[in-house]
């Protein structure tokens, strides 16, 4: 009957009991029952009130431990009732203003000591003295010993592994940098191929960790089933339904994927135990956790900036990116916030590549990064699942990607501080930039822009605005601490924008505000567009015509860069719309 009335007792109610004492205790809580109130018959009030509740009776507490560590064969939870403010008494025991309880009167630091028999006389309490029974105590001794099994008197992190692994070069990489030509292949395929590269790697490989939680043939990821395994600490213990088919869900002990169930956060715990295991091990792993990246971030925020904290290193892939790649799903895949949040994070560096060769690009340079210097950093890509053929890496543009931003394709008007100034019958000329998927309506709409209007564009890929926005504000303190020094720093969007003719417009698959964050650094008119809003099932041409990133709509803004600053009028922006077939009093997508 005790352990059914203490069942059916809520937390609320045990609080009471703490709260107003042991006669209060008999009648509400032991009073319930005629076989309880009898087992506090010859109890006195004080003495119910004096009941441990299990998490504070050093014996209760040794029970479960004792019961706990010789318990084989499954794992055992310890649930230790206790109670707030304890030992504070009348001033703060089981009360909901304990948390903001600063100090204690001398009459509650007297009960205190009367309670633990802490022996410290009356006319050493008003200063509350600390109380130490002596190096030679049990005590003292029992604390000491358990000390150095742990290791000595201070935690210590390990803050850097003993070895260090070189990282494959970037030319191992080379298929990835070349152009697939006609080709088809989504980003998503681009990192499933590098990593297979960095699994061959003699050093790296056996240390990488891919991680899914599910859908790994989703990402095209099942090949790795039969080249090096499931994880499984028993083996191939039943028959799997696909096991007549090449690509079978292959389990071994010695198999290095964790094929999760769909939990995200388990599997991200997962991969913080290899993020951080150069640190609790002395073992450096590469985790590879791809993930749906709006199950990623939104879901489990938390355990992402807590990866920050604990100084994790690997990598974090957030698979069909973007509010317009996932076109059959509406909300529930929808991404377009996810680089926001992973922003947040100090020690996190996000990318949007748009082709497979910056994709290689960001991948070697992090595990560079991350096993070789030993940086505490995590990186999180985005991936999308469309396929398109992708070129030829730029010469030189390895560092650009790294940094956030390089020149694409260049007009060949020309950069007004290089000397090459724009004559008198060039003609206009704008600054479009992107990231990810929407890059190829950058491009695209670089073009309309040629055929229709006669307008010129530098194209730049924007792999990361947020590494710019980081930049921007670094330089920017530097400069403001350093007044005296002969040369001011740049941004490196300052840099790359700084002399180029025309306004510059921005276009990503994510909100505005992802590529809106490099505004204090532009050095000219900025147009962001991105795809505020909820969003919809439909096709991605109707997605992002509905979100307006599609070419048309940069296009358009463009025009309108170029009218607001006087080289077009206000008929170029009318026929940019009728042109287009765009309709200006379509609802704004944040509204619908």
């Amino acid at each position: 009957m005790l352990r059914k009335l203490m069942m059916e007792t809520v937390d609320g109610e045990y609080q009471n009991c703490k709260a107003f004492g042991g006669a209060y205790t008999r009648e509400h809580f032991f009073g319930k029952y005629p076989e309880t109130r009898a087992l506090v018959s010859n109890l006195s009030d004080d003495d119910i009130w004096r009941l441990n509740r299990g998490g504070h009776d050093p014996h209760k507490v040794y029970a479960a431990y004792h019961a706990a560590v010789n318990t084989r064969g499954m794992p055992t939870v310890i649930l230790a009732k206790t109670v707030k403010g304890y030992g504070m008494g009348k001033s703060g025991e089981s009360l909901n203003p304990t948390h903001q309880t600063k100090k204690l009167d001398d009459e509650a630091v007297r009960a205190f000591r009367d309670r633990f028999q802490i022996p410290v006389p009356d006319s050493a309490l008003p200063n509350v003295p600390f109380y130490h029974p002596g190096p030679d105590s049990d005590e003292v001794k029992y604390l000491k010993a358990r000390r150095e099994r742990l290791g000595g008197p201070l935690p210590q992190r390990r803050r850097t592994a003993s070895e260090s692994l070189p990282a494959p070069d970037l030319a191992t990489f080379d298929r990835l940098l070349k152009t697939t030509g006609e080709r088809e292949i989504s980003t998503t395929m681009a990192f499933v191929q590098a990593l297979n590269i960095v699994l061959r790697d003699k050093q790296v490989g056996p240390r990488v960790v891919p991680i899914v939680a599910d859908e790994a043939r989703t990402f095209g990821m099942e090949g790795l089933f039969r080249q090096i395994g499931i994880y499984a600490p028993f083996g191939q213990k039943y028959k799997p339904v696909d096991a007549d088919q090449l690509m079978y869900y292959r389990e071994d002990a010695a198999g290095q994927v964790l094929q999760e169930g769909i939990t995200e956060a388990g599997a991200f715990c997962s991969w913080l135990a290899a993020a951080t295991s150069y640190s609790s091990n002395d073992l450096p792993m590469l985790p590879f956790f791809i993930f749906y990246s709006m199950f990623g971030f939104q879901r489990i925020g938390d355990l992402a900036w807590m990866a920050g904290d604990m100084r994790a290193r690997g990598f974090l892939l957030g698979a069909t990116a973007g509010r317009t790649t996932l076109n059959g799903e509406g909300l529930q895949h929808e991404d377009g916030h996810s680089h926001l949040l992973a922003g947040s994070i100090p020690n996190c560096r996000t990318y949007d590549p748009t082709f497979a060769y910056e994709v290689a690009v960001i991948l070697q340079h992090g595990i560079q990064r991350m096993l070789t210097e030993q940086i505490d950093e995590y990186y999180y890509l985005t991936l999308m699942n469309e396929n398109y053929p992708h070129p030829e890496m730029p010469e030189g543009a390895a560092e650009g990607i790294i940094k956030g931003m390089y020149l694409l394709r260049e007009s060949g008007i020309g950069n007004r501080e290089s000397g090459k100034s724009k004559s008198k019958s060039a003609p206009p000329c704008v600054q479009l930039l992107g990231s990810g998927t929407i890059l190829r309506e950058v491009i695209a709409a670089a073009d309309l822009l040629d055929k229709h209007f006669g307008v010129a564009a530098d194209i730049w890929s924007c792999p990361s605005f947020t590494e710019l926005r980081r930049d921007g504000f670094d330089v920017e303190r530097w400069n403001r601490l350093h007044p005296e020094a002969k040369q001011m720093r740049k941004s490196h969007v300052a840099t790359c924008l700084e002399g180029r003719p025309g306004p510059a417009i921005a276009a990503t698959d994510y909100v505005r505000q992802y590529a809106d964050q490099i505004r204090a650094f532009v050095p000219m008119t900025y147009t962001v567009l991105g795809t505020d809003g909820f969003g919809r099932s439909d096709t991605r041409a109707n997605l992002r015509r509905h979100f307006e990133v599609d070419r048309y709509h940069i296009a358009q803004a463009a025009i309108a860069a170029l009218a607001a600053e006087g080289t077009m009028n206000a008929k170029d922006v009318a026929r940019a719309l009728k042109e287009f077939k765009l309709d200006p009093d379509k609802p704004n997508p944040l509204s619908v």
